[in-house]
């Protein structure tokens, strides 16, 4: 999955709901949940996610939606493998995008 976000500091739980496609209540829960994200909160209490937590809510996307891992599972696997886990998912990610960019140029041939 491609999360099309404007390069900035921070993301309210609004934006990253809608780049996802999921409720706000979902990205609360896995906040809660998982350990590996740490969005800062503002006065008011609203969380402000980093470009790390973007990354991060990726991974537990696809870990969680696009893989069928339970919760428990989900954790389990970016506790003991985060790294491994990340560079997998970078590279699944960059070929997605490489093949999103490669059906752009053959439909415009």
């Amino acid at each position: 999955m491609h999360i099309d976000l404007p390069e900035k500091r921070y993301y309210t739980i609004g934006e990253l709901a809608k780049a996802f496609d999921v409720n706000a209540s979902l990205i609360r829960f896995w906040d809660k949940e998982f350990d590996v994200l740490k969005p800062k909160k503002n006065a008011k209490g609203n969380r402000m996610f980093t470009p790390d937590d973007v990354k991060n809510l990726q991974l537990i996307y696809h870990l969680v939606k696009e893989r069928g891992f339970t919760l428990e599972g989900a954790k389990v696997h970016l506790k003991e493998s985060q790294k491994k886990t990340m560079d997998k998912f970078e590279i699944i990610r960059k070929l997605e995008l490489i093949k999103t960019q490669l059906i752009n140029i053959k439909n415009e041939l």
